[in-house]
């Protein structure tokens, strides 16, 4: 098992009011599998990514990510995990503009000291794994919307993490494009990868084997995905 959530909860004070925004869920994710997390706004499921990938931890309950108990960790050690353990793509990329795509991938093989020769291959190869071998060499501006996801899925894969986190991955790209990003971690998926990703978009749901629905803090429904027949027209 590489999740384990046990009666997670959370709660955020904002002024004088507490806002609870996880009220006591507990899930399991085995490796390999692939889940799409839904629900309207302001249901938990940002928080809930957010603590999945170390960025939070739960206000009572217990997290464990490979065995290990998430929440008795320092802030130093939440990193170290987020940093090997984690890959994260966000819908906005978080690319650096004045960075090549070489260099935006090699980002969390600099911040754990891997050495440079050995950063430029790693990056190389992820870049080379998402079809981006002729652009490394391009910055930000000079890329497609989905080549820049595509830069920043690479990025995520580069640490060989155990977990690949995404919010809203398609949110920024024309339907074709994020199409095109969905076969991808398709891909990813079938080679061995563990992804989460949050989402609005029931379509991009089904692309995932299990779909967990959140609401009001708690999980409403989690669900096997039955398999779309290979000819079945993707929604628009």
């Amino acid at each position: 098992m590489l999740i384990e959530l046990r009666n997670v909860v959370k709660i955020y004070q904002v002024g004088l009011v507490q806002v609870e925004a996880l009220r006591g869920v507990s899930l399991q994710i085995d490796e390999n599998e692939y889940v799409a997390i839904m629900g309207p706004s302001g249901s938990g499921k940002s928080t809930l990514m957010n603590i999945l990938g170390c960025l939070d931890t739960p206000t009572s309950g217990e997290y464990y990510l490979k065995g290990q108990k998430v929440n008795d960790l320092t802030d130093d050690e939440l990193a170290e995990i987020r940093n090997k353990e984690v890959g994260f793509i966000f819908q906005t990329f978080n690319l650096l503009p004045r960075a090549t795509a070489l260099h935006n991938v090699e980002l969390p093989l600099i911040y754990n000291g891997t050495p440079a020769a050995k950063r430029r291959q790693l990056a190389l190869e992820a870049l080379q794994r998402v079809g981006l071998a002729e652009r490394v060499n391009h910055r930000p501006n000079e890329l497609s919307g989905g080549q820049r996801q595509r830069v920043a899925i690479a990025r995520a894969l580069v640490n060989r993490p155990s977990l690949i986190l995404a919010d809203e991955p398609t949110g920024n790209l024309d339907t074709r494009t994020g199409e095109e990003i969905m076969e991808l971690f398709e891909e990813l998926h079938e080679q061995g990868h563990t992804i989460v990703l949050v989402t609005h978009e029931e379509y991009i749901a089904e692309h995932a084997n299990r779909i967990i629905r959140i609401r009001d803090g708690l999980i409403e429904r989690d669900e096997a995905v039955l398999s779309r027949p290979a000819n079945a027209p993707t929604p628009r």
